[in-house]
């Protein structure tokens, strides 16, 4: 059985109640056939994504030798920013491994925490995590593969649970699987009536794939970086992440490029948030997928919101 539990999620909850804000759901209207979609807005977290849910319950129970060694780790950018932000809360040193071409907006927001930023080939990322590691000592936080990591991102699925009290499904972007594997052990514990499922773009389907042959599948750097929501190009979930899954978690779709975009759009013309392409990725699945799966009451997690100004403007205009 999985190794992260209720008590956990519920234990990381109490760690970064200070440090991360309890989003909104908020509502879009109906379309066509179905209903009005939930919205959760991880976006509005301080660092414009969920990440720092998992980045604070991470650093919050790291040993004195832990913390005077420093963290490291390796992220596109939500998970750069949110090990940067936390560390510097903790009054930690944070050195962070990102992907030659990611986000200038994300690089630059690691910075400004703080933390120093290498820029490596995206297949090398995590070997160069691993070298900073055996070089300087810090203490490695994955992004998505650790279980304190998945515990902090399980509270988004407590939320859930309180907020609306008769949701029937959850829709969940997935790249590496942190968020979808945390909330799935939280909504599955209390209530194994609600559906949970994972969303992919097209372009990005491994872990749709793998949940259809029941194995993982691992996809290419120039698969997944086709892409337009770069927060979710992982390769392949992670070991524990799949474990959880291929346990809990009810289905798993994709989408196309188009239907990110427009769910972008949607998202801020009516509800006034802005979505980056991975945080979309959920209620595109939900236009896409809900009669087919029988959603019901559904809630979208819109999992961040950190797209600059001008890409954000071509993807509404």
């Amino acid at each position: 059985m999985p190794t992260v539990c209720l008590e956990d999620i519920q234990s990381a909850a109490r760690r970064i109640s200070s440090a991360c804000v309890r989003t909104p759901v908020l509502a879009l209207r109906a379309r066509g056939t179905c209903p009005a979609l939930l919205i959760k807005a991880e976006s509005l977290q301080p660092i414009g994504a969920f990440k720092l849910r998992g980045a604070t319950n991470a650093i919050a129970q790291l040993t004195a030798e832990q913390r005077a060694a420093g963290v490291v780790t390796h992220s596109s950018g939500n998970h750069a920013q949110a090990i940067a932000s936390a560390a510097a809360a903790a009054g930690i040193r944070a050195e962070v491994v990102m992907p030659i071409g990611s986000p200038a907006i994300k690089v630059e927001a690691t910075e400004r925490w703080g933390a120093t930023v290498t820029l490596v080939p995206a297949e090398t990322r995590a070997a160069a995590c691993q070298d900073i590691a055996d070089r300087t000592g810090a203490h490695i936080i994955p992004p998505f593969d650790d279980a304190r990591v998945i515990a902090g991102q399980g509270t988004v699925g407590l939320e859930i649970l309180e907020q609306v009290p008769d949701v029937e499904s959850v829709l969940v972007p997935v790249g590496g699987g942190g968020l979808i594997s945390g909330i799935a052990v939280a909504i599955k514990a209390l209530r194994p009536d609600v559906r949970v499922v994972a969303v992919e773009p097209e372009l990005a389907g491994d872990l749709a794939e793998g949940f259809a042959r029941k194995r993982i599948s691992r996809w290419s750097v120039e698969q997944t970086s086709r892409t337009i929501a770069e927060g979710v190009r992982t390769q392949q979930v992670g070991e524990l992440n799949w474990e959880i899954i291929r346990a809990l978690v009810d289905d798993a779709v994709t989408v196309s490029e188009e239907q990110i975009r427009s769910a972008v759009k949607l998202i801020f013309t009516e509800a006034r948030i802005v979505a980056e392409p991975s945080g979309a990725v959920s209620a595109a699945g939900y236009f896409a997928h809900a009669e087919r799966l029988g959603l019901g009451r559904t809630v979208a997690v819109v999992s961040g919101g950190n797209v600059d100004s001008a890409s954000f403007a071509q993807l509404i205009r």
